[in-house]
């Protein structure tokens, strides 16, 4: 997505306890307890993905997408499909998004990444608008030509 900023990637985290649960210092049981509103959240707005659970080896990770914002209200905390998310940018100034991997099999769930989305984005000057404002200067340019 192109209004995406101020991303955070948590794969160092999810290495950490990885290499905490095979050296035995963290229990299968401490790092496989996803919540059942997790695992129907995955089921119901999930995003199936091609990653092996790092666990049970058995089954596809499901990545589930939770929304925070201010003007969010009484939708904040929800998680929403993927599809969702470029609609909401453009309709929204700012919200954040986290996602959340989790294993139907075995309950593994992670943080993987957060990030920003919104209209507020798209204000910051990117590649579309710096060719947006460079078109514009020439054309008010040429109308000051034209008028003397």
């Amino acid at each position: 997505m192109r209004t995406s900023r101020q991303v955070v990637d948590y794969s160092l985290q999810k290495r950490a306890v990885l290499r905490d649960l095979h050296a035995g210092r963290v229990g299968t049981y401490d790092v496989c307890d996803a919540s059942p509103y997790l695992k129907n959240a995955a089921r119901f707005h999930g995003e199936p993905t091609e990653q092996r659970c790092p666990i049970c080896r058995s089954e596809n990770l499901i990545h589930v997408h939770y929304i925070y914002g201010d003007e969010l209200r009484q939708s904040a905390g929800q998680a929403r499909s993927l599809a969702e998310l470029p609609v909401l940018a453009m309709t929204l100034r700012e919200f954040q998004v986290f996602v959340v991997e989790v294993c139907p099999g075995c309950d593994w769930n992670h943080l993987v990444e957060q990030f920003l989305l919104g209209r507020d984005g798209l204000a910051e000057g990117g590649p579309e608008q710096g060719t947006a404002e460079a078109t514009t200067a020439a054309t008010q340019g040429r109308r000051r030509e034209a008028q003397r």
